[in-house]
C-alpha cells in the first residue's frame, strides 16, 4: 500500500483482505435471503405470488426497494462526478422526483393498480389493441436488457482501472448472485434484498463523506474551496433548451424522465401493485421520496468534498485515472484505504446499487414476457399448471442474456457503446407517449397510437444518433487544475500552457449546419420531447381516421387528471372536462 495520497505519490492504494471479505458479504446476505424466501413460499404455485408477492407487501420495504431500483451503481459513480466536473445545479433533481412521485401515486397507479393487472402493457392491448401492446413490451425488454448490461459492466470496469479488481470477476458475481436470489424467490425477496441494498448504499455514502470531509479539513473548507472554484451554483435559470444543467431543465425536462421511471415503468408499477390496497401503494410511493432525496443529497456532498479534495491536481490530468467515472473509486481509496474495510464498504454500497437495479429488470422482463408473450400467444394451459418454474425460468434466461449484453458492451467502443448508452432515454419518452395519450386524451384510437408511437421512436433515434455523430461543440465542463500534482513521481510532465498565436488578415468563419443548435438539446428534455411527439402524431393520426368517441372507453381506461389537479372546482365545470367519458 502506498503511504500518502495518489496526488503526492503518483500511484494508488490497493484493497485488502478485510475490503474483499465485507464486499463478498454482501453477495452472501443477498443470496440468503433468496434462500429463505424460496424454503418459505415452496408450496405457492401461481405466478402472481412469484412476481407480485401475492400483493401482501408491507409498504417499508416496497418504499425502499422503489428508491433502490433506479439509484444505480451508475447514479452513484456519476453523480459526485457530475458535480466535479460540472458543478451542483444537478441538485434540481429532487424537484424532478417530486413531481415524479406525486405524479406516479396520483395520476398513473390508480389506473393500473385498480386493472389488477401483472404487466403493465396489458393496458395498451385493453386501451389499444394487441399489436400496441406487442411493439411496446418489445422495446421495453430491449431498453431494460441494454440498461442493464450498462449497469453491469460499467462500475466493474470503473473500480478495476482503480482499484484492480477483476473486471470478469464483479462482472460474473454481480450476474450470478443477482439471477440466482431473483429466480429463487421472486419479488419478494427482490423487495427485502433491494432493502438491504439500500442500507448498505447509504452506509457507504455516509462513510465517504465523513472520511472525506476530515480529509479536506472539514465540510465548510470543503464548501468554500468549491465555491470559489465555481462548483456551487444553484441559479442557472436559463430559458435556452440546450443549456445542459439549468433550473429548468433538470427540475422540469428531468421530471418528465423521472415520470416515466416511476408512473408507467414495469419494474416500479410491478412494486407498487404488489400491495394489499391502493392507499397503502400511494404510501410507499411517497415514502419513497425521502430516500431518493437523501441519496442525492449524499452524493452531490460527496462531489463537492471530492472537488476541494483535488482541486489544485485533477488526477485524469495527472495520468492517475482515465476517465472522470474513476474518480470516487479513486477518492475512496485516497481518504479511506488507510483504514481496513471501510473501502470493501463503499465498494459493496456501489455494487447493492448494480445489484438492486439488475434484480428489479430481471423479475420486470421475467413478468412482462410470460404476461404479454407467453400467455396469449402460446402455453396458455401449461402455464396455469407450471407458471413459476415458468417464471424462474425465464429469470435464468434473462440473466444470461444481459451478461451477454454486457459482455457485448466491453467489446465495443466509441459510437455504438455511447448510442447503447443513451438508448433509455431515447427509448423512454415514445414508450411514457403511449400511457399519457391512452390515459389522458380519450380521443386516442389503435391507429394513431401505434403510428405516435413508431414516429416518436424514429424522431428520438435521429435526434440521438445526430447528436452522437455530430458531435456539436457547446457544452464546456468548468476549469480544472494541477498546481499541486507531485510530477516527480510519475513518467510524465506538466500540461505546458501557451499563448495562442495572433494571426493577421482575413480569415473566413465557417458556419455550422442549423441541426447543430437542435442537436445541443439538453438531454434531459429527450423523454419530455418523445412523449410529446408521440401524442401529437398520436392524436393527429386518429382524428385523421376516425377518433375514439369519449363516451365508449370503458372508465377504468381512463385518468380524469382534471379532477385530480383541481378537486375544488364544482361539479357543473368539472363534468364537460371530462369530454364524455362516464
Amino acid at each position: 500500500m502506498a503511504d500518502g495520497y495518489s496526488i503526492e505519490t503518483g500511484q494508488k492504494r490497493t484493497f485488502g483482505s478485510l475490503d474483499y471479505v465485507l464486499f463478498s458479504l454482501m453477495f452472501c446476505f443477498s443470496a440468503a435471503i433468496g434462500f429463505y424466501h424460496a424454503y418459505k413460499d415452496r408450496n405457492k404455485k401461481k405466478t402472481e405470488d412469484f412476481h407480485l408477492g401475492g400483493r401482501k407487501m408491507h409498504p417499508i420495504p416496497v418504499s425502499l426497494s422503489l428508491s433502490a431500483t433506479f439509484l444505480s451503481a451508475l447514479m452513484l459513480l456519476g453523480t459526485p462526478s457530475e458535480i466535479y466536473t460540472n458543478g451542483t445545479m444537478f441538485y434540481w433533481i429532487t424537484v424532478a422526483m417530486l413531481i415524479a412521485t406525486a405524479g406516479a401515486a396520483h395520476i398513473f397507479l390508480p389506473v393500473f393498480y385498480r386493472l389488477n393487472t401483472t404487466s403493465c402493457f396489458q393496458y395498451l392491448e385493453m386501451r389499444f389493441g394487441k399489436v400496441t401492446r406487442t411493439i411496446a413490451s418489445i422495446l421495453f425488454l430491449i431498453q431494460t436488457v441494454v440498461y442493464m448490461g450498462f449497469v453491469l459492466y460499467a462500475p466493474s470496469l470503473a473500480f478495476e482501472a482503480v482499484t484492480g479488481v477483476s473486471l470478469w470477476g464483479c462482472m460474473i458475481g454481480t450476474a450470478a448472485v443477482c439471477t440466482l436470489y431473483t429466480t429463487l424467490g421472486g419479488l419478494k425477496t427482490v423487495l427485502w434484498t433491494d432493502s438491504l441494498q439500500f442500507s448498505i448504499m447509504l452506509a457507504g455514502l455516509l462513510v465517504v463523506l465523513i472520511e472525506g470531509t476530515k480529509a479536506t479539513g472539514g465540510f465548510s473548507n470543503a464548501w468554500d474551496i468549491a465555491n470559489d472554484h465555481g462548483r456551487l451554483k444553484f441559479d442557472d435559470f436559463s430559458f435556452d433548451p440546450k443549456t445542459r444543467h439549468s433550473v429548468w431543465t433538470v427540475a422540469i425536462g428531468g421530471s418528465f424522465f423521472w415520470l416515466y421511471l416511476y408512473g408507467i415503468n414495469q419494474a416500479q408499477i410491478q412494486r407498487a401493485c404488489s400491495l394489499p390496497t391502493l392507499r397503502r401503494a400511494q404510501v410507499a410511493m411517497w415514502l419513497n421520496f425521502p430516500g431518493l432525496v437523501l441519496i442525492v443529497t449524499l452524493t452531490v456532498l460527496i462531489g463537492v468534498v471530492m472537488f476541494a479534495f483535488y482541486s489544485q491536481c485533477h488526477p485524469v490530468k495527472f495520468g492517475i485515472v482515465n476517465k472522470i467515472d474513476q474518480l470516487l473509486p479513486l477518492f475512496v481509496l485516497d481518504t479511506l484505504g488507510t483504514v481496513p474495510g471501510l473501502s470493501g464498504v463503499f465498494i459493496a454500497c456501489v455494487f447493492s446499487g448494480g445489484l438492486s437495479t439488475i434484480s428489479s429488470g430481471l423479475n420486470a422482463m421475467s413478468a412482462v414476457l410470460m404476461e404479454d408473450f407467453i400467455k396469449p400467444f402460446c402455453c396458455g394451459s401449461v402455464v396455469k399448471k407450471h407458471g413459476i418454474f415458468m417464471s424462474k425460468a425465464l429469470v435464468v434466461v434473462i440473466g444470461v442474456i444481459q451478461f451477454g449484453v454486457a459482455v457485448l458492451i466491453s467489446r465495443f467502443s466509441g459510437l455504438i457503446l455511447q448510442f447503447s448508452y443513451s438508448m433509455y432515454s431515447i427509448t423512454a419518452g415514445p414508450i411514457f407517449g403511449l400511457f399519457v395519450a391512452g390515459m389522458i386524451f380519450p380521443w386516442t384510437n389503435k391507429y394513431g397510437a401505434p403510428i405516435g408511437f413508431l414516429a416518436s421512436l424514429a424522431f428520438m433515434c435521429w435526434l440521438g444518433l445526430g447528436a452522437l455523430i455530430e458531435k456539436p461543440s457547446g457544452y464546456k465542463p468548468l476549469p480544472t487544475y494541477t498546481l499541486a500534482c507531485n510530477w516527480t513521481t510519475i513518467d510524465k510532465y506538466p500540461p505546458v500552457t501557451t499563448l495562442a498565436p495572433i494571426v493577421t488578415g482575413s480569415s473566413t468563419i465557417t458556419e455550422e449546419p442549423i441541426l447543430y443548435d437542435f442537436y445541443r438539446m439538453s438531454y434531459q428534455w429527450y423523454t419530455g420531447l418523445g412523449m410529446i411527439i408521440c401524442v401529437f402524431v398520436s392524436l393527429l393520426a386518429s382524428f385523421l381516421t376516425g377518433y375514439t368517441k369519449a363516451s365508449t372507453i370503458d372508465s377504468r381506461l381512463m385518468c380524469p387528471i382534471l379532477d385530480i389537479l383541481f378537486p375544488f372546482l364544482p361539479e357543473n365545470i368539472l363534468k364537460p372536462l371530462r369530454f364524455g367519458v362516464k
